[in-house]
């Protein structure tokens, strides 16, 4: 029998495994996520509003996100992990209440005090298990997979926020229905087992956080090719997390002349939030398939070369939404937006494989946090200024210039290059 199909069925069958897939799938039914921005601009904010609003949560990421990878690392992954849930859920509270600017500001505050929390750690975890049961090489197969669940359970949510949205009063309650599924995942994290925890310190000392944080950095910071990784990956993510919210107006659009007919029973808004629903719903469902199976790919290419395959993709993408928003082919954008979804996901896997491979093991979740706080500073100049640029100009014009400046970019950031140690992965590459 085929060894790697072997160790695949064991990996299938791990019970760790399936905790590491369950987490994401509880993280992810984020009821509210298909209607944020109609949300936000029911509540009378502009898009230059809005893209302060993801400012300031970029910001409060920024601030703490490589503060609390070093804490991971130092201090423990588990009761970080535990701590962002809270933050989530506290976040809930606030948007359900909020009627302000400041109100709204505050939710963001709070919420992005849970993603810096969160982001890279539960990674680091991972990558430790899988050396602890010897599967290290096989990391792109099972980051697919648990990330497979949670897209699953972002598509989950979609389908199920339609029945939220056309019983509950208002969308605002959609916000408290996200707080039962991060309570679970609070009490699943509380099972992982203590190894995964990997404290280097057993006491908390402000002087041993500050010279640890220091040396992490400048090791991060002396890998020229690691930081070239983390910042392709973090432009990356950044620029798709300051748009993808701006082709909710053009469905929204579509969606009111193709649900004159077939939704005629429902109101205006119902039939929005109903195709919005089921919109997002399928996109996911096919981007858990992507995720899932991006690791086939590797017979073709290395995982750094297929980052920068997919960057250029986003690029193209971007261009040909110009096109089709200014020709107002509805249906296009729509193929186009579902593309983009597709891709980022799949990219992912690709990432961490890339990553892992060149940073050191006790740098992990520092390394990912780091990742994750070049997103939230070039979320911190994008958002804005796409807003500002949407609201001045176009989306269509935001679109052009945004291609244009992926596919400049993307030149600078080869990750084909020989430099990048690649080690085998058992898939053919």
């Amino acid at each position: 029998m085929n060894p790697v199909f072997e160790i695949h069925k064991q990996i299938r069958k791990d019970k760790q495994i399936w905790k590491f897939c369950f987490y994401g799938l509880l993280k992810n039914l984020k009821f509210f996520e298909p209607y944020l921005l109609i949300y936000l601009i029911d509540m009378g904010m502009s898009l230059f509003d809005i893209g302060l609003l993801y400012a300031i949560r970029e910001v409060v990421v920024y601030l703490f996100e490589v503060p609390s990878g070093i804490i991971a690392d130092a201090y423990g992954k588990k009761r970080e992990l535990m701590l962002c849930f809270t933050f989530y859920i506290i976040s809930f509270i606030i948007f359900f209440f909020s009627g302000t600017l400041l109100m709204l500001a505050g939710a963001m505050i709070f919420f992005g005090l849970g993603e810096a929390f969160r982001s890279g750690t539960h990674k680091a975890m991972i990558l430790t298990y899988l050396e602890q049961k010897g599967w290290f090489n096989h990391k792109t197969f099972v980051y697919g997979r648990t990330r497979s669940f949670s897209l699953i359970g972002s598509s989950i949510s979609a389908f199920v926020s339609i029945v939220f949205v056309l019983s509950l009063p208002e969308l605002r309650w959609l916000f408290l229905v996200c707080i039962l599924p991060y309570i679970l995942d609070f009490i699943l994290i509380a099972s992982y087992p203590d190894s995964l925890d990997e404290r280097m310190e057993s006491t908390v000392s402000m002087k041993g956080f500050f010279i640890t944080g220091v040396d992490k950095l400048k090791s991060i910071r002396g890998n020229a090719v690691l930081c070239r990784v983390l910042l392709s990956s973090s432009l990356y993510d950044s620029i798709f997390k300051s748009i993808k919210d701006y082709i909710q107006p053009i469905m929204v659009s579509m969606v009111l002349t193709a649900g004159a007919v077939s939704l005629g029973q429902f109101s205006q808004e119902d039939r929005v939030n109903v195709y919005l629903g089921i919109i997002y719903g399928v996109f996911y469902i096919f981007s858990s398939i992507a995720s899932k199976n991006v690791y086939r790919l590797n017979n073709l290419a290395t995982s750094g070369t297929l980052m920068s395959v997919f960057f250029d993709i986003m690029g193209v993408t971007a261009l040909i939404l110009y096109l089709a928003i200014t020709s107002s082919l509805t249906t296009l954008v729509v193929i186009i937006f579902f593309i983009l979804y597709v891709a980022k996901d799949a990219r992912r896997p690709l990432f961490l494989d890339v990553c892992a491979d060149n940073m050191n093991k006790d740098e992990r979740a520092t390394a990912m946090s780091v990742d994750s706080m070049f997103t939230a500073v070039f979320m911190v100049i994008l958002a804005p200024l796409f807003g500002y640029v949407a609201d001045q100009f176009s989306i269509a014009t935001l679109f052009l210039l945004i291609g244009i400046l992926i596919l400049v970019l993307n030149r600078f950031l080869n990750l084909s290059s020989s430099e990048y140690i690649d080690y085998p992965n058992d898939y053919g590459v």
